[in-house]
């Protein structure tokens, strides 16, 4: 069902009216929705239950957000034979999907309580490979190009953003300026023959195990829907350098050699310097979003995770090919500075 040519509602029409609107058309209304969770974006997810089954709410108010992206990705996912929520009904004009309830084993609860962390994360790197094979077969979706620019602009982040909290004052833009054109120098070395579909966020937090669901389709994939094509690595240390989590070392070894071992046409040396390339282009990016979260948002709760990010960004940093990036960070953001910002000193 959609609801996509539904009239623009009134500027003055509450987020409450509208999904209230919205759950009404579809045929869910006197539906308590019971709060869910709400993520780094403006999303929030909520679960209705009518006592013969459930689903999930999405609620991603525009123009901070825009479901359509979900609703192509989510298709596109399906259409592979991986498991992502089915969406029910969908109003793209005031930013609501219903989709469907993978119910509440996230990797993130199922770790916390004891789960055993192989079989999880041996199931993620199982699910990467179908996609990525699945890909190989099908031909490269419609989906934004992870290019250059977006790289870039992705790694600006760290001087836009984290450089000035803890600096206390904004980066020279020649400094700026040189840190930018390292990256560009470094990046091609990041991208593999043949682009893939990238999730971009393929990190615990949006795995989920699905019970009953046989192989690969057992692994429930969420928030998606900033996909792209690009490089093969990103996804693999999205999962393994994760800044929410301490990955042990042994256990990053495995899972990159069942990866590798699954796909032996890699070139493995290539493989690896994309992959610390990418890694720290992504932890750089990270500092800025956690640190824009924090100053941007409202949402400091993120800026605890920022000496594992370094951790990760200095492991990464011994690559030889990241030389140029460890020689700019040395200069201006030394080892001195490389902290959680001053939140009650912030104006």
């Amino acid at each position: 069902m959609s609801l996509a040519e539904a009239a623009m509602p009134a500027p003055v029409e509450s987020r409450g009216r509208a999904m209230a609107a919205f759950l009404a058309a579809i045929g869910w209304s006197g539906i308590q929705p019971a709060m869910l969770a709400g993520d780094a974006s403006f999303r929030r997810y909520y679960r209705l239950s009518n006592g013969s089954g459930s689903a999930v709410l999405m609620d991603a108010p525009p123009p901070q957000e825009d479901v359509g992206p979900y609703v192509g990705v989510a298709k596109i996912l399906q259409r592979l034979g991986l498991s992502a929520p089915k969406v029910f009904a969908e109003d793209r004009v005031r930013g609501f999907l219903l989709i469907e309830d993978f119910g509440d084993d996230t990797y993130t609860r199922l770790l916390a309580g004891g789960a055993d962390e192989v079989a999880l994360y041996a199931l993620a790197i199982d699910t990467l490979v179908a996609l990525q094979r699945a890909v190989s077969a099908d031909g490269l979706p419609d989906l934004p190009p992870y290019d250059e620019a977006r790289l870039l602009a992705e790694a600006a982040l760290l001087t836009d953003w984290y450089a000035p909290a803890v600096l206390g004052a904004p980066l020279p833009a020649a400094a700026r300026e040189e840190y930018l054109a390292l990256w560009r120098e470094i990046l091609p070395e990041a991208a593999l023959p043949g682009p893939t579909l990238v999730l971009r966020d393929y990190h615990l937090d949006n795995l989920m195990l699905l019970r009953g669901r046989p192989g690969v389709r057992g692994c429930g994939l969420l928030d998606f829907q900033d996909a792209v094509c690009g490089p093969a690595a990103y996804d693999l240390v999205s999962l393994l350098k994760d800044a929410r989590r301490d990955v042990p070392p042994v256990l990053c070894t495995a899972m990159t050699e069942r990866y590798l071992a699954a796909l032996p046409a890699i070139d493995r040396a290539a493989f690896g310097r994309s992959a610390a390339i990418l890694a720290a282009q992504r932890n750089c990016k990270i500092l800025g979003i956690f640190t824009r979260l924090w100053r941007r948002d409202g949402k400091p709760g993120y800026l605890r995770h920022i000496p594992r990010v370094w951790r990760l960004i200095e492991e990464d940093l011994r690559a030889p090919a990241l030389a140029p990036i460890a020689a700019w960070l040395d200069r201006y953001l030394p080892q001195s500075i490389r902290r959680i910002p001053e939140t009650r000193n912030a104006a």
